[in-house]
């Protein structure tokens, strides 16, 4: 079996149930250009009595452009998965429930491990964070 990159799961909210589709080019680019390989993709529909529904890209229509990116897109998350997934989004809204590869730490991870290194912990830190973090910085060095 080949050495896997990193691989990170996405869940990404549309509140209202407005979900369109219209963020599948962007994925796809990002596959065709070899920044990240899909694993699986899943869409789930949460309604206001908290019921919950979930698609795959070829059962919904909103969803049909996502079956034109390249990836294995099934079976990695367990129905286990959806339902733990599903429960930290709000009623009323759907989401989409990505897993990808990141090809583009692929040669990182190969040269850490080949100088012994081992990751021991990363994360996300929302752009929002980080935006306000920066305005902070500049408003003292304007202050100074």
């Amino acid at each position: 079996m080949p050495e896997r990159a990193p691989v990170e799961y996405m869940v990404i909210d549309f509140p209202g149930n407005r979900f369109t589709g219209d963020i599948a080019p962007a994925i796809a680019d990002l596959v065709d250009r070899g920044v990240v390989r899909i694993l699986d993709l899943v869409f789930v529909k949460k309604n206001e009595d908290g019921s919950v529904t979930s698609f795959e890209f070829d059962q919904l229509e909103e969803v049909e452009a996502f079956a034109a990116i390249d990836g294995d897109a099934e079976g990695l998350l367990s129905d286990s998965d959806v339902g733990d997934l599903a429960a930290t989004i709000p009623e009323n809204s759907s989401a989409l429930f990505v897993v990808w590869e990141d090809l583009w730490a692929a040669e990182l991870g190969r040269a850490v491990r080949a100088a012994g290194g081992e990751l021991l912990s990363g994360g996300r830190i929302p752009y929002q964070v980080v935006d306000e973090a920066l305005a902070g910085i500049s408003a003292k060095e304007i202050g100074s």
